[in-house]
């Protein structure tokens, strides 16, 4: 820290109803027992992040406050016996910027238990390209193919262009598995084809499919990312004992189903958690993200900014106008 007070962060605050961000100085705080203090190199900008940036209550109650939901760095301090000075690490999820401040700072504050050390094969970079996303897709994947073999017949993946839907895609390629993308975007078809997906299906034609209780099979699984009428026509047209995944509610938080799929065609139906995912998953997700399940061009779609570039990619990120991942790099 080379005895500073003082770290620059991106901080959003409240005044008068508005919410208004800048880059600023702001004070270290003494460090508690089971705490460790990182040295932030790289972090990402994430929709949730985006959220908490505009004011929205529902990640961020109060103000002001640093977002960010990831971070990788160099411990600097630790008062865990978990980490010492010089590790290098990782910190995704839990609370770290949404009522905690995160990562869109040079320093962040965490306790111990919020973890990882970072795998030897993979760079701070690499990790920050990953991020929250690509652990939820690793998380979906993960319980999906202990079920569900590439014999057994496609996977489909809805939100296919997003942070989880694309990686889950790169995975599943990389494991040999059938995949069928579902997107809303008729521009990005050739994308997804390059990612590995086998076939294309329209978002529209998958929202108006019959209002059965059951469909045809047509997958031997499924890793949603959207929730609502997606998720639920992915649930009635999935063969008999398949699996599907759920992790996103952006369309809809609600399901209109009948149990027939589930207890006609024995349909498991698992949620992902990423949130508090448990850290002996969590680090197991993370090895294989660095190994057998590593993205040789990882941060080739990626760009990075600076603290004082965020806002105006925070804007483009509302607006729907931001494609591929952008990192912060907390050293420029």
């Amino acid at each position: 820290m080379d005895n500073q007070s003082n770290y620059k962060a991106f901080r959003v605050e409240e005044k008068d109803g508005n919410f208004i961000s800048s880059v600023k100085q702001i004070p270290f705080t003494k460090l508690e027992q089971g705490e460790v203090l990182i040295k932030v190199h790289y972090s990402s900008l994430n929709y949730k992040d985006a959220l908490s940036s505009n004011g929205n209550k529902g990640v961020t109650r109060n103000y002001p406050h640093t977002p960010g939901i990831d971070a990788a760095g160099t411990v600097v301090s630790s008062e865990s016996t978990k980490f010492k000075e010089s590790d290098n690490v990782i910190v995704t999820s839990y609370d770290l910027g949404m009522n905690t401040d995160g990562g869109f700072a040079e320093y962040v504050k965490v306790p111990a238990d919020w973890v990882v050390k970072l795998p030897e094969n993979l760079s701070m970079k690499e990790a920050m390209t990953i991020g929250t996303a690509g652990l939820t897709a690793g998380m979906s994947v993960l319980k999906l193919t202990a079920l569900v073999k590439p014999a057994d017949g496609a996977i489909v993946v809805s939100g296919a262009t997003g942070g989880v839907g694309s990686t889950s895609i790169a995975i599943l390629k990389k494991l040999g598995y059938k995949t069928i993308a579902i997107t809303g975007k008729e521009s990005e078809i050739d994308f997804l084809k390059n990612l590995g997906a086998d076939e294309i299906m329209m978002r529209k034609d998958v929202e108006e499919m019959a209002k059965r209780p059951l469909l045809k099979p047509l997958f031997a699984g499924g890793i949603d990312t959207v929730g609502g009428v997606i998720l639920e026509n992915i649930i009635k047209a999935t063969a008999p004992m398949g699996v599907i995944t759920c992790c996103g509610n952006v369309a809809s938080p609600k399901l209109d189903l009948t149990v027939f799929p589930f207890i006609l065609r024995g349909i498991t139906l698992i949620g992902i958690d990423s949130q508090n995912y448990p850290m002996s998953y969590r680090e197991k997700v993370w090895n294989k993200l660095a190994n057998e399940w590593k993205n040789d061009g990882l941060t080739e779609a990626s760009a990075e900014i600076s603290l004082d570039e965020l806002s105006d990619k925070i804007d483009l990120m509302l607006q729907g106008k931001l494609k591929g991942r952008t990192l912060v790099n907390l050293d420029l």
